[in-house]
């Protein structure tokens, strides 16, 4: 199972979770610190680093349960929830999405510009459908799905058996929406 939690940049969960313990990885046989992976459970620790002794990849298969919090700085710009809440209830200018220079500053999608072109998304769902279209395991089902979206889209979303490159529904719609959010700072200047 695989948990991420988008926080603003400024967010460090050790500081709130004083007993988590932050998960790490190898590279180039050093023990290093985990990007954004945090484990809330005993897991054993590192008495140089104070990092989890096994790397994220071993400790899973130890049964460690790894928590990632992912930093994603457009939530800075926002004060509170309330706001962030109260823009997602408001389309965005969609039409944003065909401007080049918009679309080079954009989560996720900022080297698709030739994707949101073709595609024009007018909603959350043809955005997300989008990102999962952007992975490598789904570009080829582009023309298919600019034919009949609603036919397409369940294969989007469908994993198959080895496919690291495929996008699940829900990561694609959270991921959607952080960009509606962008889209209404755009339209501000305040991207």
């Amino acid at each position: 199972m695989d948990i991420d939690v988008d926080v603003p940049a400024t967010f460090n969960p050790t500081k709130i979770f004083p007993g988590a313990v932050r998960a790490s990885r190898v590279q180039d046989g050093r023990l290093l610190p985990h990007p954004c992976g945090i484990y809330f459970q005993e897991v054993p620790i590192d008495p140089l680093t104070k990092l989890a002794a096994p790397p994220y990849d071993v400790a899973e298969d130890l049964g460690c349960f790894k928590i990632d919090f992912l930093h994603v700085p457009v939530y800075d710009k926002f004060k509170s929830k309330d706001e962030i809440r109260a823009l997602l209830e408001v389309a965005p200018d969609w039409s944003l999405l065909q401007i080049p220079s918009v679309v080079a500053k954009l989560f996720q999608v900022s080297k698709h510009h030739e994707i949101l072109a073709k595609v024009k998304p007018t909603s959350v769902m043809q955005l997300a459908d989008c990102l999962a279209i952007i992975r490598p395991g789904k570009r080829h089902l582009l023309d298919r799905y600019l034919g009949n979206p609603r036919q397409v889209r369940q294969e989007l979303y469908q994993k198959v058996d080895g496919d690291v490159y495929g996008f699940k529904k829900a990561h694609a719609l959270a991921y959607a929406l952080v960009i509606v959010l962008q889209l209404h700072l755009a339209k501000e200047n305040l991207l």
